[in-house]
């Protein structure tokens, strides 16, 4: 029993680990793809722009997030899984064969936001789908720890991302990356795609779902019913999800760009701070559901965004001092706050909804502010430097959104079964 509870756990988030492992190999990469999409004779404006295009997959999500909401709501949760794995595996994998600037120009750069635009929307469904599944499908006293599977694999796949990158520039120069080196990377995406598929074809379809299709009781516009019945609650979902959106988005996707481009001097050896803050990350998310399961998601979730709240600005303060200490230290304390915010959301999210609308009501607030405030996140925090010349201005806007979060979960409530 407890064998099979594991690999329905793995199959659940082993699609999060393609879906992030690529939107995260393309955020460490940016600085160097930047030159082969947007030459330019000022780097950080071509860093920009790619940042622009990273941002562009996630302004997809809302509308991937109703599509599969649709789907996962409708035709079921097991259907919806399947589908999202295999629609990211796709444009990931014609990442290797994408032509330059100099080998087509500017057709090159319009490619790159097409690939971007369909990554965003398959994973506009994945996290969704994969944690309104395994919140489903956990006992009642254990859907928080169940839950917090979704992110584990989220973060596995960044930390992946994050290694991958670590290797291509510790066995590559900075000229053959920039070259072609970046390009290795997205060929492990595939792999994880064509595993998640296989692994995907042997889940069964949750009780919840199975007894809401029983009951006729399915609705035939998920999305728009959320909307009209309940957007108090799909605005309650986007507050809660401003900390982790910013928090991830700021401290591990934008970060290493920070520490190497704008710190003085930069911080040797980056990416590796950052692939061990995130191991260290994934340790405590299981420790944070477990804990989630005895005193309650929100409690946790409440924490985390105070500890965010109270700590970014002293923490940026610190790193920008340029010691290798401060950093590694500063890193693990985000990543304490941030792993109680990805262990708990899910079920957050999940009770927040009847089973009906579960998958689009989750869907389309957390792809609205991820669309938004996330996947903008390291192209406005690069921004706001080189408006104000202040390199702690991104602290205050980690230190405002989690306040703003923390407010929000505040009145949280877990939706009544009586009421469906």
């Amino acid at each position: 029993m407890q064998e099979s509870r594991l690999k329905t756990s793995i199959a659940g988030a082993i699609g999060n680990v393609l879906e992030w492992y690529d939107f995260a190999v393309f955020g460490f990469l940016a600085p160097f793809m930047s030159s082969q999409f947007f030459p330019a004779s000022d780097p950080v404006s071509g860093l920009i722009k790619t940042f622009g295009v990273f941002a562009a997959g996630y302004l997809a999500r809302p509308l991937g997030g109703m599509i599969f909401g649709q789907m996962g709501d409708r035709l079921g949760r097991k259907r919806a899984l399947q589908v999202s794995v295999a629609a990211m595996a796709i444009p990931t994998s014609l990442m290797v064969i994408l032509p330059t600037h100099e080998q087509v120009g500017e057709l090159a750069p319009l490619l790159l936001v097409t690939l971007r635009l369909a990554q965003g929307i398959s994973v506009g469904g994945e996290f969704f789908g994969s944690s309104t599944y395994l919140v489903e499908v956990a006992p009642e006293n254990q859907r928080t720890s169940s839950g917090s599977w979704t992110m584990f694999g989220a973060v596995a796949g960044i930390l992946l991302g994050s290694a991958a990158a670590t290797l291509i520039h510790n066995f590559l120069t900075d000229e053959q990356v920039s070259h072609w080196g970046w390009r290795l990377p997205f060929l492990g995406g595939l792999v994880i795609g064509i595993v998640g598929w296989r692994m995907r074809r042997g889940l069964s379809e949750t009780a919840d779902f199975v007894s809401m299709q029983a009951a006729g009781n399915t609705e035939r516009r998920p999305v728009v019913q959320s909307v009209k019945e309940m957007p108090g609650r799909v605005a309650q979902i986007a507050g809660i999800s401003l900390s982790l959106a910013v928090g991830v988005y700021t401290l591990f996707v934008w970060m290493p760009a920070y520490l190497t481009n704008f710190v003085k001097p930069p911080i040797d050896h980056a990416l590796l701070i950052n692939s061990l803050a995130m191991a260290f990350m994934l340790v405590l998310m299981p420790l944070a559901g477990r804990l989630g399961d005895r005193i309650g998601y929100k409690a946790v979730l409440s924490v985390s965004s105070l500890g965010l709240a109270l700590t970014a600005y002293p923490l940026f303060r610190w790193i920008d001092g340029a010691s290798l200490v401060a950093v590694v230290v500063a890193m693990g304390i985000f990543a304490l706050f941030v792993a109680g915010l990805q262990a708990t959301l899910a079920a957050a999210m999940a009770e927040t909804f009847p089973p009906r609308l579960r998958y689009s009501g989750t869907a389309l607030g957390y792809n609205l502010t991820l669309a938004i405030f996330g996947g903008t996140a390291p192209l406005f925090n690069t921004w706001l430097i080189t408006q104000t010349g202040d390199l702690r201005a991104p602290a205050w806007y980690v230190t405002i959104i989690a306040a703003i979060s923390l407010a929000v979960t505040l009145t949280l409530r877990p939706f009544s079964d009586s009421k469906q």
